[in-house]
């Protein structure tokens, strides 16, 4: 059953994690899991240098600035019951606002990418009870 766009918009809004997936120019989608929070039709998703990573610039702003185009999805998997299962996927394309507004730079986190939702589309096996 497909969602309608504000069922969608409300089950992307109570979860706090999900897959971005960029365009790498060679392999095609990059997929990795973010942690995000959605607010009046942006989606931001930190940078979390804390974790050893090899770059201060990781793969997905590489991408990003090569090609602004994203998607982040979320999900709920239930394998005993799958009335139960659903996902969203947000379309999302890359404003570079973090580098107008300083407060999406401020710690604890070494930059916030703020991506704006530019489509949205749902599907669930049941109807919401």
């Amino acid at each position: 059953m497909r969602l309608s766009h504000d069922e969608a918009l409300a089950r992307l809004v109570t979860h706090d994690h999900g897959v971005l997936c960029t365009v790498h120019p060679e392999r095609g989608v990059d997929a990795v899991p973010v942690a995000y929070a959605l607010e009046e039709g942006f989606v931001a998703v930190p940078v979390d240098l804390v974790k050893p990573k090899s770059s201060t610039t990781l793969q997905r702003e590489r991408n990003l600035a090569a090609d602004p185009r994203a998607t982040l999805l979320v999900e709920h998997w239930d394998s005993i019951d799958w009335s139960q299962l659903w996902w969203v996927r947000a379309e999302l394309r890359w404003d570079r606002l973090a580098e107008r507004y300083p407060q999406y730079r401020d710690r604890p986190f070494a930059r916030v990418l703020v991506l704006r939702v530019v489509g949205i589309t749902g599907w669930a096996a049941a109807a919401t009870s």
